[in-house]
């Protein structure tokens, strides 16, 4: 009996937790077509759900799904494999089908090293690489990690790198990204035209257009693999989170993920739902702590709820394995920086003199609503005159606003009596606002002076600048008299100027961010409030900003010059603020309080690399609401940040420190460089062809993916001009072709404003040369309708590529292996080998040589396949002299070939296991110290120890032969050329193990 099982002898076989195991790549016969894996995954009532695509005739290229509970799924029989002969020029069928197996068969859970880094449209910077090791390191007992780097440093490039290689590890088929409405579509963007991952948008028009589509009360997430979606969308819809808790997924990213932490809110209770039901979890924020020591360890709780014990009580080293962050000035990315990121300039303070209208409404601010001799305010609410002041200090728009919103609500009230000197108050202002016009305004005529005297914005100019004001009234009333004032006329003036805040639609604003980032718009100036101040990347285009107003945290003022202070800015970032002055005795002009906080946004910036731990608050509107007390109790700008940095407030003095753990250096240091030391794989054991150098994270057989999808298609297009009316530019590497029906139907994944603006459906163009790909993309934003390159970089997660590799797959026939004539003494079949966990990911992959001597009855062993073809001259110039072998003989001696292999695998599955079992063993080993006084923290801990022991290696493993290699009848002793190879590392037979 060979000690291979079939697929029924392996369902019958398992128990508990085990499921049958199908990995990608294989063939499996389901109600009697034969279909190619795409994934597999274990389910709770069905058995495993596999993805699959169609290879016999009447299926073919149609895509399923299958369980194994409700289907026979036939994992095919490798001791059944036909051996068949290759009648094409040099062996290319055999060698495409051969490195197609290795393309789609998914890499090892013990295997850390990055394998595509170097494949994509982003520049070679080691530490956004960073994030991607981490995950992968084994450090935590799934890929789970908060990346907390700075506003700018390139996070979302660090999220792409890492989910492309979950995506090669078998790990990222089902991914959901959820990020906040106005930067959907610039995440898809990069996503896409960076890593070639697409992801389907459900913003507000998407969901409109899926719920036409899809049968009523079906779920829309099992219609799509790779998602992105609004938070806004999912936190306000039951229906949406309803669906959510029907469906697992392989990565789930969140982004801004600090709006999480408030326990009880909608945001929270989204993220406590999809933390679980996720394998890879992704939080992003550059603000990631609310100065708070428990709500920041119930964020990290949903990477790892055993990472901290006392929710009050721990330090970074307790998660360094989930935390990464670094600010421009850490040394890894200020070394790897140069030349990227042009270093921006100081913040300009414009002075502003009021006009006498304006001195008028100080007057009033100083005397009646801030008096500054310590006398009391007419209002009853402390706060209140701040509110006032700020919305005075933004324009007399807003002021107007605020003043007509209060009196509404204090007319509402019973017994007005007790507020009838604040009305009263409340209507002078009115009357005193009333009568301002743009004339009136300091600050309007300062930001005109500004934008066309020293930034140059205006009619025949290309210059571009962003002005942030805190008030919708203020956007709004410059977008009405701002045009006209800069000299724009006529429908110019309806398109130099945008406006964005958050009472806009989703479509909305990401339309204005578009428009703002495409070179070739008419649009010069961008009105937006701080729903611009996060997320959002402004830089393309433009590195002039303008704070209308100042917001009143540090946080905020560093996070909106983080829009055009970013990696990517070609150009110096200028930054100018409006300050307005007054000289009414006890004015609070903007000189008190907005003045010093830019001066100490900017001094936090050059010398901590960002600002937001100078206050020790860590959020925009704590620090805020802080300032407006300290200066109430009499407090200067200064004096209340130096006291709540040295907790001279009565706070916790340890907090300080605690939090300094986490804002310095957090994962400055990179990781060793040896893989192992890095939680790599183990070195090979030993066989036949050891080596000393490290082997490649993917073997290969062609020296590059050009090489290999040039071979592809003319294989499997021979035809191709004709059929595909393909062409192909030899100088700049760009290939142009129509797509055929299959390839079309795979398209339906990317973005619709994409295939629609680029008519994809009509014709692809796609190219290897970055530089190309670059300049399509740098051209795209400098057309006037769209962002989206018409050419796109070919990686190995393109569309195109997996669509030709398939192809090659399907090529062979049912079960059928290649007989292949090459330089060895004796045949050698090419084995693949795969353990499993029980959650059906490999733990461990083996490409073998394998040879059975008959007359010892001995087998011999080589585990660098890719190697051994090398070493026996297969390649593009190898010969095929089409000699008739009859694979009779050969066939007889795949049982004791399979059981070489299989027994070759047995002895060093411990070894090759242990890089996997040690980093377990520690997890299980804190989650016993773990204690939850709740049944649903022991039902916690019970799961993760289930999910710990899912990791390891289960089973027996799945073998495959590829192919045969056979000697040369023609070569004689004594023949020019390199000695035939001969594995001579034997394995001993498999009833001694």
């Amino acid at each position: 009996m060979t000690a291979v099982q079939t697929s029924e002898e392996q369902s019958g076989a398992a128990t508990g937790q085990e499921q049958d195991q199908y990995p990608a790549g294989a063939q499996v016969v389901v109600r009697d077509e034969v279909w190619l894996v795409r994934s597999s995954m274990p389910t709770a009532e069905d058995g495993t759900r596999i993805e699959v695509v169609g290879v016999s005739e009447f299926v073919r290229d149609q895509e399923a799904v299958f369980f194994s509970g409700l289907d026979r799924i036939e994992l095919l029989d490798p001791r059944a494999t036909a051996l068949v002969m290759d009648d094409s020029p040099n062996y290319r069928r055999s060698r495409l089908f051969l490195e197609a197996v290795l393309r789609r068969t998914a890499l090892p859970q013990s295997e850390r090293r990055l394998a595509l880094a170097d494949s994509f449209l982003m520049d070679p910077l080691p530490y956004q690489r960073r994030p991607a090791e981490l995950a992968l390191s084994g450090a935590n007992l799934r890929p789970r990690l908060l990346i907390a780097d700075v506003v700018g440093l390139g996070k979302t490039l660090e999220i792409g790198l890492t989910l492309a290689e979950l995506i090669r590890r078998g790990r990222g088929e089902r991914i959901l990204v959820v990020t906040p409405q106005h930067v959907l579509e610039q995440f898809q963007h990069e996503l896409w035209t960076r890593f070639a991952i697409p992801l389907v948008r459900l913003d507000s028009v998407g969901i409109e257009r899926i719920q036409r589509e899809i049968p009523a009360g079906r779920n829309p997430f099992t219609s799509f693999k790779r998602v992105i979606v609004s938070i806004d969308t999912l936190k306000n819809t039951d229906q949406y989170r309803h669906h959510l808790e029907q469906i697992r997924w392989d990565a789930v990213v969140i982004d801004e993920s600090h709006n999480l932490i408030n326990r009880g809110s909608l945001r929270n209770q989204l993220a406590r739902t999809l933390a679980p039901r996720t394998d890879a979890l992704i939080l992003a924020s550059a603000t990631p702590h609310n100065g708070d020591a428990k709500s920041f360890a119930e964020l990290i709780g949903l990477l790892d709820p055993v990472a901290i014990r006392d929710p009050e009580n721990y330090r970074a080293a307790d998660i360094e394995h989930l935390f990464i962050r670094r600010t421009k000035i850490s040394r890894e990315v200020r070394e790897q920086m140069k030349g990227q990121w042009a270093d921006r300039g100081p913040s300009h303070s414009v002075h502003c003199p009021a006009t006498p209208a304006e001195e008028k409404i100080f007057e009033e601010l100083a005397a009646v609503w801030l008096p500054g001799d310590g006398g009391p305010s007419v209002s009853s609410v402390p706060l209140f005159p701040y509110t006032l002041l700020k919305s005075f200090l933004s324009s007399h728009a807003a002021l107007r606003a605020t003043v007509s919103a209060r009196i509404k609500t204090l007319e509402k009230k019973d017994d007005p009596r007790g507020t009838a000197a604040e009305l009263s108050a409340l209507h002078r202002l009115a009357e005193l606002a009333a009568d301002l016009t743009k004339a009136d305004s300091a600050k309007l005529a300062a930001l005109v002076r500004q934008l066309r005297e020293e930034i140059g914005v205006g009619p025949g100019s290309e210059e571009r600048v962003v002005v942030f004001s805190e008030r919708v009234q203020t956007l709004e009333w410059l977008a009405e008299v701002l045009p006209a004032a800069l000299g724009f006329k006529g429908r110019a003036a309806r398109d130099c100027v945008r406006i964005m805040h958050g009472g806009l639609s989703d479509e909305q604003q990401m339309a204005c961010v578009e428009e703002f980032g495409l070179a070739d718009t008419p649009v010069r100036v961008l009105l937006t409030g701080d729903v611009a101040s996060e997320g959002v990347n402004l830089h393309r285009q433009c590195h002039q900003l303008v704070h209308y107003d100042v917001p009143w945290s540090l946080i905020r003022i560093e996070q909106r010059n983080g829009r055009i202070d970013r990696y990517g800015q070609a150009r110096p970032p200028e930054f100018r603020a409006l300050i307005l002055t007054s000289e009414v005795e006890g004015a609070k002009d903007d000189t008190v309080v907005a003045e010093r906080l830019l001066e100490r946004e900017d001094q936090a910036h050059r010398s901590l690399g960002t600002a937001e731990a100078v206050t020790g608050l860590y959020r925009a509107e704590a620090e805020e609401k802080s300032l407006i007390q300290d200066l109430l109790r009499g407090r200067t700008v200064d004096e209340s940040l130096n006291a709540r940095r040295s907790g001279t407030d009565g706070e916790d003095a340890g907090l300080d420190d605690f939090l300094a753990d986490f804002f310095g250096p957090v994962g400055e240091e990179a990781p060793p460089a040896d893989p192992v030391e890095a939680g790599g794989s183990a070195p090979a054991m030993v066989s036949s062809g050891s080596r000393a150098a490290a082997s490649p994270v993917i073997p290969r057989l062609f020296d590059s993916t050009a090489h290999f999808l040039d071979e592809a298609l003319r294989e499997v297009y021979p035809d191709a001009r004709e059929r595909l009316d393909l062409d192909r530019d030899p100088q700049s590497g760009l290939l142009s072709f129509r797509p055929p029906t299959e390839l079309v139907h795979r398209l339906k994944a990317l973005p619709m404003d994409y295939l629609r603006e680029q008519r994809l459906r009509e014709r692809l163009l796609v190219t290897f040369n970055r530089r190309l790909a670059e300049h399509s993309l740098q051209r795209a934003r400098e057309s006037s309708t769209s962002s989206w390159p018409e050419i796109s970089l070919l990686t190995d997660l393109h569309p195109v590529v997996e669509w030709l590799t398939d192809k090659v797959l399907v090529g062979m026939g049912r079960q059928e292996a290649p007989m292949i004539t090459a330089n060895v003494v004796e045949p050698i079949y090419l084995v693949q080998g795969v353990y499993s966990n029980k959650l059906g990911r490999p733990t461990v992959v083996k490409w073998m040589g394998v040879t059975w001597l008959k007359a010892t009855k001995e087998g011999l062993v080589d585990d660098d396949m890719v190697s051994l073809l090398r070493r026996c001259g297969v390649g593009p110039t190898m010969a095929n002299k089409l000699r008739y072998r009859d694979p009779a003989p050969l066939r007889e001696a795949l049982p004791d070939v399979l059981d070489t292999a299989e027994a070759f695998l047995n002895a060093h599955r411990d070894a090759w296991d242990e890089p996997l079992r040690e980093p377990i063993e520690q997890y299980k080993q804190r989650l016993g110290t773990w204690r939850q006084p709740t049944l649903a923290g022991e039902r916690t801990k019970e799961r993760l120890a289930d999910l710990a022991d899912s990791l390891l290696t289960t089973g027996r493993p799945l073998l495959r032969v590829l192919a045969v290699l056979l000697p040369d009848a023609d070569r004689k002793p004594g023949d020019d050329g390199p000695p035939p190879v001969s594995l001579t590392i034997p394995v001993a037979s498999p009833s001694r193990f």
